[in-house]
């Protein structure tokens, strides 16, 4: 009888830590920033599935400590030793097996979700690596079979600043203008050092390595105004190498690219470069002066 009570109550406690568990990974998602493209849907899916794991095994470990210490407490003045685990094969199985099982499990569900954002055109996302091959330009309209052709976007890294370029129209700017539900693909360079591509709405994090054209694709699915960081200690001032990223509707998008390329290039702002020059007080330490201004036709407000 007591066998299957212990029975009872480890499956009773089992079900309780898997309901918890998975409620846990669910409320995973709202501490994720607002999903910006679809990659970042798969992404938090991920990511809920490895609190949830992690979660049943805090519960799990915690359960049986907090279990052993109200229920198998030695007698006061018992000082003999327990039970040896040592040479003991089950034990030995046990824990070998699960921890095979569990990261195995771990590793298909992420290639799952990986081979996900593949289908999504992610592929290219660090794999095309092309040493000295240019940028083509590509067209925002429509191919002969009436097929919306992908947009493409040249992003150059510099310290510390961020341009863009829109090959078709000709356009430079220090913004970042997306259609929304439409793919991308952005080809990226960086003039000097190692700079990172991060929008943490866009779960997409892309190194930008010098003397390398590095290109991936992506998808927006929601209008509104981001941030690109540079996720890499590029220098001094890497903390200012920001720009805003707009995803907005195809209308809006084309309007703009109009708008911009009737302006003519300026200078456009450089905080690093302002903040360099302003600085009466130079430090002893030597830094890198930041590189001058682009001319852009539609500078960041």
């Amino acid at each position: 009888m007591k066998k299957i009570f212990n029975t009872l109550l480890l499956a009773v406690f089992i079900a309780v830590i898997l309901v918890v568990s998975r409620l846990i990974g669910q409320q995973a998602f709202s501490w994720m920033p607002a999903q910006a493209t679809a990659e970042a849907t798969r992404v938090d899916d991920l990511f809920s599935f490895l609190v949830s794991i992690g979660a049943f095994i805090f519960l799990g470990i915690f359960g049986t400590v907090a279990y052993s210490l109200l229920t198998c407490r030695a007698p006061r003045g018992d000082f003999s030793e327990g039970h040896p685990a040592r040479g003991d094969a089950r034990v030995e199985i046990l824990w070998t097996v699960i921890p095979i099982l569990l990261v195995s499990w771990i590793a298909a569900k992420s290639y799952n979700i990986y081979q996900q954002i593949d289908i999504l055109g992610l592929t290219p996302m660090g794999m095309h690596m092309h040493i000295g091959e240019p940028a083509y330009a590509a067209t925002t309209g429509v191919n002969n079979n009436s097929t919306p052709v992908m947009p493409e976007i040249q992003v150059f890294a510099k310290q510390w600043e961020w341009t863009f370029r829109y090959p078709r129209e000709n356009v430079t700017s220090t913004e970042l203008h997306l259609p929304v539900n439409r793919s991308i693909r952005l080809v990226m360079q960086a003039e000097n050092v190692i700079h990172g591509f991060y929008v943490p709405e866009f779960r997409l994090k892309q190194d930008i390595i010098p003397n390398r054209t590095i290109t991936f694709i992506f998808t927006p699915i929601r209008q509104g105004k981001y941030r690109l960081r540079d996720s890499q200690f590029s220098g001094t001032y890497f903390a200012l190498m920001e720009a805003p990223v707009y995803v907005e509707s195809f209308d809006t998008y084309n309007q703009w690219l109009a708008m911009a390329a009737k302006r003519q290039p300026t200078t456009s702002s450089n905080a690093a470069f302002s903040e360099h020059n302003q600085n009466s007080q130079k430090s002893k330490w030597p830094t890198v002066t930041p590189a001058q201004p682009t001319a852009v036709n539609h500078p960041t407000s």
